[in-house]
């Protein structure tokens, strides 16, 4: 009963973070419907809390990728890019010197 409470608590958080308070008060309220131990209720929460975190990390990860995504399909150079330019840039500028003299 126990698990299929849990599978679908953390089927329901998707990509959903939860605030700790906000975690511990449905942890509470479910420890009481169902009569939950506190130590299964702090596992119910810990697996909640480890589950909220993955999921943000997968969600802040496909956003960067989006936003790289983006940026390139605009034509905007990354920092490596610009460095590389900056540097070739410096070196003609030598070149043009050394010719100038």
């Amino acid at each position: 009963m126990i698990e299929i409470i849990e599978k679908t608590l953390l089927t329901g958080l998707g990509a959903l973070s939860m605030s700790q308070k906000k975690a511990e008060e449905l942890v509470g309220e479910l420890k009481e419907r169902l009569n939950l131990s506190e130590e299964e209720g702090k596992k119910l929460l810990d697996k909640l809390q480890q589950t909220a975190k993955e999921n943000q990390s997968k969600l802040e990860s496909v956003a960067q990728d989006e936003v790289k995504k983006a940026l390139e399909r605009m034509g905007v150079v990354t920092e490596e890019e610009l460095n590389s330019l900056k540097k070739k840039v410096d070196a003609l500028e030598k070149r043009l010197k050394a010719l100038e003299q």
